[in-house]
């Protein structure tokens, strides 16, 4: 007889094979729950997710700065966009807010015009959703 089954043997513990599986059965459905869960969440969210980067932009004048950017967007979605032109000291001195309809393509290339009351040095999509 080992140490562990004397002890368990003078303390009244027992070890019951039904515990150990109802144990393990209930483990392994909440591992299942967690990762459907976390799968759903990721679906969920990629789906209607976003994505804009700039591809360029020009100051013409101390009035504005034209830029270029791209959106990456579902299908059929209408998609606002906040774009903002920023100065040499980085603070914001120009502030648009567009409004695109849903387009037939995943990925669709546009250009703003951001009218500023400074002089730019750059212009940036601050952020873009589905509207």
């Amino acid at each position: 007889m080992t140490t562990q089954e004397m002890l368990d043997e003078r303390y009244g513990r027992r070890r019951s094979r039904g515990a150990r599986a109802t144990t393990w059965i209930v483990a392994s459905i909440l591992v299942a729950a967690a990762v459907a869960g976390v799968t759903w969440l990721t679906f969920a969210n990629s789906s209607s997710s976003v994505d804009a980067a700039a591809t360029g932009y020009t100051v013409p004048d101390a009035r504005s700065v034209s830029l270029r950017f791209q959106v990456t967007a579902p299908i059929g979605s209408t998609v606002v966009c906040a774009l903002e032109a920023d100065d040499e000291e980085h603070g914001i001195v120009g502030w648009k807010i567009v409004r695109y309809p849903a387009s037939a393509t995943h990925s669709v290339a546009y250009a703003e015009t951001i009218p500023t009351v400074g002089e730019a040095t750059t212009g940036l999509v601050n952020s873009c959703w589905v509207a």
